[in-house]
């Protein structure tokens, strides 16, 4: 599988609202942050802990990947999210960085 298909993979997980898939596809040090900014969720179990955190928030969040790149041990992608029926989607470039066959950090641009 490549980076590519491991992103869009962790999107599908991140859809169905599956932490621990989601996560299983991470080393256990990685971690999600702002773009060369703040790590908002830090280890394995930190991200799995803030995604339960937001899909309970957000019972109808959602991501839809609009396009998607990859170079070397990085994949970006592209990504529409929907929080609510209510409210307005908005869009945001993430960036995954693999280390062997697993994503180690994810970086978001908003």
């Amino acid at each position: 599988m490549s980076n590519l298909e491991k992103a869009k993979a962790m999107i599908a997980h991140y859809n169905a609202q599956d932490a621990d898939a989601y996560v299983a596809l991470m080393t256990d040090d990685a971690c999600e942050a702002s773009y060369r900014g703040a790590v908002v969720r830090e280890g394995k179990e930190g991200t799995r802990a803030g995604l339960k955190a937001m899909f309970a928030e957000f019972p109808e969040n959602r991501a839809e990947i609009i396009t998607g790149y990859t170079l070397g041990e990085y994949a970006v992608l592209h990504e529409r999210v929907f929080r609510s029926s209510t409210a307005e989607p908005f869009e945001v470039m993430s960036v995954y960085t693999f280390e062997g066959d697993k994503c180690s950090r994810v970086e978001f641009i908003r």
